[in-house]
């Protein structure tokens, strides 16, 4: 009997596994995963998508399928330009000094002194703060009647007289790049810090032995061998400001007369101000469509690098 049991135990497993293919039990057990992810993330992209090629509106109650119509339209927006160029000269000008800034404090903190690592724990506290609270944060410091910005620049003669920082389309999306640098220069010192040190030592020593100066150990050794790691974090920081929203929509809103307008307000005023999710869901395309050409422009430049690097 208790060989009957045993061997009918020991064959349910072959019998098992002769049922299905081994490969497919990983995916089997995925599965659970896949369906909810593809239900809050792969759905709404799909919708949306085809909602762009639909006039629906809760106004008017419409709902047909319009072709390229909405993408016609937006060709033809002065208003959706105009957020466009804001939103590219935004992730432009905060991607290129984030980097800077952030691979010279990475640089300062690769080098071994008393007190660096409360120095590094102390450099996250920007970037760990919520985006609304800096957002509120630098509408304080920047107030044009009782901010701190203009009572340190009247006293140090820099200015004569106070400056509306983020009620002047002169000096807005100015603010607005400050206040995200300020936040998100942490994360690229951190990712930079790591790529520094990958680097092996014995080539810094060898560089010392031989003469070089600090500059040209930089540029001829620590640069090149950090030229992927400083690719991929300039990459995940450009898509990450193109899809900038709480920053410009507490702090200024858009304004002021849309000098501060990005792809990412306009689409929600379009959404939810207008109800018109047709063409809101036109915006948000377009706007997907930029950002996967920026991620493909990146990616080719680094495969490149990376070959030459070879």
């Amino acid at each position: 009997m208790s060989a009957a049991v045993s061997s009918s135990a020991s064959g349910w497993p072959r019998r098992r596994s002769k049922l299905l293919p081994a490969a497919l039990w990983p995916l089997i057990l995925l599965t659970p995963a896949i369906v909810s992810l593809a239900s809050v993330s792969f759905y709404p992209i799909v919708n949306g998508f085809y909602l762009s090629f639909t006039n629906t509106s809760l106004i008017t109650q419409e709902q047909e399928f319009t072709g390229f119509s909405n993408f016609l339209r937006l060709w033809s927006d002065a208003q959706f330009w105009n957020a466009w160029w804001h939103t590219m000269w935004f992730t432009f000008a905060s991607t290129v000094l984030e980097t800077v800034i952030g691979l010279g404090m990475a640089l300062i903190l690769c080098e071994a002194f008393k007190g660096r690592g409360l120095v590094r724990a102390a450099m996250l506290v920007p970037w760990a703060m919520p985006t609304v609270v800096t957002s509120k944060m630098f509408g304080w410091l920047f107030d044009g009647q009782h901010g701190i910005i203009n009572y340190i620049l009247l006293h140090a003669g820099l200015i004569d007289q106070n400056v509306n920082w983020y009620g002047s389309p002169d000096t807005a999306m100015t603010t607005i790049i400050i206040a995200d640098v300020w936040k998100t220069t942490p994360f690229m010192a951190l990712l930079l810090l790591t790529g520094l040190q990958t680097v092996p030592t014995s080539l810094l020593e060898a560089a010392r032995m031989d003469g070089a100066k600090a500059w040209t150990t930089f540029w001829h050794i620590r640069l090149p061998l950090l030229m992927p790691t400083l690719l991929i974090a300039g990459l995940f920081r450009a898509l990450d400001a193109f899809r900038v929203f709480d920053l410009v929509y507490v702090l200024t809103g858009g304004g002021p007369a849309d000098s501060t307008e990005t792809l990412s307000t306009l689409s929600y005023k379009v959404l939810f101000s207008t109800l018109e999710f047709g063409y809101g869901s036109a915006v948000s395309t377009a706007m997907f469509v930029t950002e996967l050409a920026i991620a493909v422009a990146f990616c080719l430049y680094l495969m490149r690098q990376i070959r030459r690097a070879r």
